[in-house]
């Protein structure tokens, strides 16, 4: 296997990293921001408050992108094998 096509599987593999995890993370972004906006303005500092609707924002987000991340994700594990595959021949 060259170097070229280390670097390449490698820059695919943090590609593919960012790009699977992106929703949950944008997500929780966004929930956290706007529950730290209604505390500011309200100034309750209540720990859980900002936890439990980050949870089951992010389990949303997942139910809802999982279809896509599981298919990513077959994408590049099936090309990986395919690389392997014929690197062996």
């Amino acid at each position: 296997m060259s170097p070229e096509t280390v670097v390449y599987i490698g820059k695919k593999a943090v590609e593919t990293i960012l790009l699977t995890s992106a929703p949950m993370l944008l997500t929780a972004l966004v929930i956290g921001l706007l529950i730290s906006i209604f505390q500011a303005a309200t100034q309750i500092n209540e720990q859980t408050m900002t936890f439990v609707p980050k949870i089951v924002a992010v389990f949303i987000t997942l139910l809802i992108f999982g279809p896509w991340i599981i298919d990513l994700l077959v994408t590049f594990t099936t090309g990986i094998i395919a690389q392997i595959a014929t690197v062996g021949q």
